[in-house]
This record gives C-alpha cells, sequence and structure tokens, in this order.
C-alpha cells in the first residue's frame, strides 16, 4: 500500500513540473532565439539585408567601430543617457514624494486626485500626441529634449504614484509616530525611518525610469526632429527604415550596446532589493 501510494504520489507531482519546466523552456527559447539573432548579426562581417540565425563567420568588432565612426550613434547616445538619467532622478523623486503623501496624510481631494490618476492612465499615449505637439509649440518645447523629460516623467506620475503609495501602506505607521514621539520632525521620519523600507520599489521605480528612453520610440520621434537630438531608438530605426538600404549589422551592434548600461544599472540596485526588504524585517 505505502508503494502505491507514493507511486501515485509521484504521478500527481510529475505533470505539474512537466507543464512548469515545458512553459519555462518554451518561453526562454522565445527570449533567448531573437537574441541570438541579434548578437550573431551584430558581429558579422559585411552587411545583411534581413535578421536571421547564422553562425557561420567570419566575425568581427568592425560593426561596433562603425557605429561611431560612420553614424552619430554617438551622439545619440549620450543624449538617450542624459534624458534617461535625468527623467530617472526627476521621476523617482516626485513619485516617492507623492506617494508618501497620499499613503500618510489626509488632505482635501485625496481620494478625487488619486481617481483622475486612474483616469488619465486609461487614455493612450497616442491618442495625446496632438495635444502634446500643440503644448510643445506654446511653450518652445519642440525639438528639445527638456520636453521630452517632461513628458516622460508626466505619464509615469499617475499609475506609479499608485504603486508608490500601496508599497508605502505596507509599512506600519505604528513606525511614524514612534518616530515622533522621539522628535522627529515629518522629513526625518520620511528620510531615515520609512525610505529604507521602500529601497525595493524605489529601486524598480529608477530602474524603469532609466529604460524607457532607451526603448520609446513614438514620442521621441514625434518630439524630436534634428538629427543631431534623437536618442538611439529614433537613430537605430533610420538603419532599417529604407527597405532598399538595410544597414542590419550596425542595428544589431546598436541595440546590444543599448543593454549595457541597463544592465550596469540593474546591478547596481538589485543589491537595494535585497537589503530593503531586510530592513524592512529589521525594523518592522
Amino acid at each position: 500500500m505505502m508503494s502505491q501510494n507514493k507511486k501515485k504520489r509521484k504521478i500527481k507531482d510529475f505533470w505539474p513540473k512537466f507543464f512548469t519546466y515545458a512553459f519555462l523552456i518554451i518561453f526562454s527559447a522565445i527570449i533567448i532565439y531573437p537574441l541570438l539573432i541579434t548578437i550573431t548579426s551584430a558581429f558579422r562581417a559585411g552587411n545583411l539585408m534581413a535578421f536571421d540565425l547564422n553562425f557561420d563567420g567570419p566575425f568581427t568588432m568592425n560593426n561596433f567601430k562603425r557605429l561611431f565612426s560612420e553614424t552619430l550613434y554617438g551622439t545619440w547616445y549620450l543624449n538617450t543617457l542624459k534624458v534617461a538619467l535625468s527623467a530617472m532622478v526627476i521621476q523617482v523623486s516626485i513619485i516617492t514624494l507623492a506617494g508618501y503623501a497620499y499613503s500618510r496624510y489626509r488632505f482635501i481631494g485625496k481620494k478625487s486626485t488619486l481617481k483622475f490618476f486612474i483616469i488619465v492612465q486609461m487614455v493612450p499615449t497616442t491618442a495625446a500626441l496632438t495635444a502634446f505637439y500643440i503644448m510643445a509649440l506654446l511653450v518652445g518645447g519642440l525639438d528639445t529634449h527638456a520636453f521630452l523629460i517632461f513628458i516622460y516623467v508626466g505619464g509615469s506620475i499617475p499609475m506609479n504614484t499608485w504603486l508608490m503609495k500601496g508599497y508605502f501602506d505596507t509599512v506600519p505607521i505604528d513606525l511614524d509616530e514612534s518616530a515622533r514621539l522621539d522628535g522627529a520632525g515629518h522629513l526625518r521620519t520620511f528620510w531615515q525611518i520609512v525610505l529604507p523600507l521602500v529601497r525595493p520599489m524605489v529601486a524598480v521605480q529608477a530602474l524603469w525610469a532609466f529604460m524607457t528612453p532607451f526603448g520609446e520610440f513614438m514620442l521621441a520621434r514625434f518630439i524630436l526632429r534634428t538629427p543631431a537630438k534623437y536618442t538611439v531608438a529614433i537613430g537605430l530605426q533610420q538603419f532599417i527604415n529604407n527597405p532598399r538600404e538595410q544597414r542590419v549589422t550596425l542595428f544589431a551592434a546598436g541595440a546590444i550596446l543599448i543593454a549595457l548600461p541597463i544592465s550596469v544599472l540593474f546591478f547596481f540596485l538589485q543589491k537595494h532589493f535585497v537589503s530593503g526588504l531586510t530592513a524592512g524585517g529589521t525594523k518592522g
């Protein structure tokens, strides 16, 4: 009887594991396949007319050199870094303070503004392109990085404020009250007591804000008109925009370089995910 029960348990455990691993394998293949195509294309000699997975040589680093010598990729890269870093700092600062205020304080219009954030978030970006264009003309923001940063930050506030508020709500308000009994003011309570406990969400917000300018195309193409002010997303699109002159190898090389600063930031912030959760478990 015992052996039969063990066999039944093994059979019951087999199928969930089987489908789980099958799903993970299929999902991994979907992700790895285009990544391999991009990597092999970036190191292929000459030029390609289409993306294909081919491990036949010869391979070369010349495509990365051509990016900086034959195109404005270096300028586009610096432009993107400037926009990404500025948007990240401003967005994280505003969203963190707003989330803390909505979580800890009562004020007139609190519920109505939160509902308004949800309504605004329902409007797709494409529906607001005309409004963005008119606004850019009125304030002189067309073809400027400052206005593009303004759009990125403004568009991220509604939903991310909700997320930050929800994360702040998980921190016991007793910590705030204990800090005030010890003589801490509002700013000190926020900075020294509560903020370290929400460090994982702050790190996630920073990573999201930094990644957006590297991959976002539509808004950037709509606002930026001068090639010297393009971001990498717009610049790379120029390599494959003309069907008669596809520069696939340069596009692939540029796409790989985009991942470098994002990967560096991720590895830098991942310790904050762990340390923030550890601090929350210790201080909570």
